[in-house]
């Protein structure tokens, strides 16, 4: 696969995406009040004006990356395109941009559908499920490779790869709904979506331009084809959704991201690193998981609280009944309270004694810690933090990694 000279199509992508971030730009304005007249619109619980803010400009996002996807899909290939020698054109490395661009197209479709009908969490899992089949298919009928590198220290005892079939597949899937949702969930303050994509994405251009030289070079260069148009749409997105938020970025944009991120990540053979971007994400969604399995009652905005008085964001809480939790759920509040990630608080009500936990988020977490915070300075300290593990994930891939493995 030789995806045509790297270097100038990679040229011919960077003025295409920048391209489109000026689109974007220009054009999120201009449908701001055509998203308000179809009621499309949500109020930012954060602030005490209560102005409608247009909902789901995600879909823009989306709808720009693709048209641009579609105007670059030749480029790799104008040598084969133009020799017109039909039996030498690289099908099989063509049909990986069809897929991939296919799968991030019914993300979109349907994360807009999820804005518009207000689906339940129990859709969100099936959604990005169906999304990456197309993916999974043609991974299957071009790749089918379920080999996975086993660290140094096991390969006595299951020899130097271990093939897991079927399992891998399963990853795969497990991976694209992972992705989509764990950016959902890390959300709820200005900006916070469309940064931390905006970071992981930067992370991962770092990386591909990194191993560009390495084996896996046209798996990188795959992934920067995509990569940085979808920074340059997000970016613009940022700049109108940054506090205070003049757009809403809506579940459209949370799955267009996810999936992206899952079909660079599987298609260009680096998944295990991709999640190391995501380290943030996976502490969120394991915090969250007695509230994301209701084993604690989960309310439908987790959003930290405003106080008005002070300006500035504080703990959100969930309230339940006292001695009202199965032992499932009772077992976690004790875990929790024991490693002092919670704060319990017990009081008498006119229906009863009642329990009240703070939400069982990254945000409220945070906020525990350092006390109310305005909501753009509690929005840079998580991209910080979203940073950091960056640079955490690139200390492992290339230094902690020489101890399990031979490269």
């Amino acid at each position: 696969m030789e995806l045509g000279d790297s270097a100038l199509t990679i040229a011919i992508n960077a003025v295409m995406s920048l391209t489109a971030f000026f689109l974007c730009l220009n054009i999120i304005p201009k449908f701001k009040e055509m998203f308000l007249q179809a009621n499309l619109c949500g109020i930012d619980l954060n602030k005490q004006n209560k102005t409608k803010i247009p909902e789901a400009l995600g879909v823009v996002c989306g709808a720009v990356f693709l048209c641009t996807m579609f105007l670059f899909m030749p480029i790799p290939f104008y040598k084969q395109l133009a020799e017109n020698t039909p039996g030498k054109f690289p099908h099989h490395e063509y049909i990986h941009f069809l897929a991939a661009l296919l799968s991030i197209c019914c993300m979109v479709f349907l994360g807009f559908a999820d804005d518009v009908l207000d689906l339940r969490w129990r859709h969100k899992l099936l959604l990005p499920t169906f999304a990456s089949l197309p993916l999974l298919i043609v991974y299957f009928i071009n790749i089918n490779a379920t080999n996975v590198i086993m660290p140094k220290q096991l390969r006595w005892l299951v020899g130097e790869d271990l093939n897991l079939g079927p399992l891998y597949y399963l990853y795969m899937g497990m991976l694209a709904v992972f992705c989509t949702n764990a950016i959902n969930i890390h959300s709820g303050v200005n900006g916070l979506e469309v940064g931390q994509s905006c970071i992981i994405s930067i992370s991962v251009l770092i990386f591909n331009f990194t191993e560009m030289q390495g084996g896996n070079r046209l798996g990188h260069v795959f992934s920067i084809y995509f990569m940085m148009p979808f920074l340059a749409v997000s970016a613009a997105l940022l700049i109108h959704n940054w506090y205070p938020s003049r757009v809403f970025v809506g579940d459209t944009y949370c799955y267009f991201a996810g999936m992206t991120f899952a079909v660079v990540g599987i298609l260009s053979h680096f998944s295990k690193t991709m999640l190391l971007f995501f380290i943030p994400q996976v502490f969120n969604f394991l915090y969250s998981i007695p509230q994301l399995f209701h084993f604690v009652p989960c309310p439908r905005h987790r959003l930290p609280r405003l106080k008005p008085d002070l300006g500035k964001l504080d703990i959100s809480y969930s309230v339940f009944k006292t001695g009202s939790l199965s032992r499932l759920g009772q077992f976690f509040i004790q875990l929790y309270s024991f490693f002092g990630v919670i704060s319990v608080q017990q009081g008498v009500g006119e229906h009863g004694q009642y329990t009240q936990v703070n939400n069982f988020t990254l945000n409220n977490f945070m906020l525990r810690i350092l006390g109310p915070l305005h909501e753009r300075t509690l929005v840079i300290i998580l991209l910080f933090i979203q940073i950091i593990f960056s640079g955490v994930a690139f200390i492992i891939r290339y230094q902690l990694a020489k101890i399990f493995y031979d490269h």
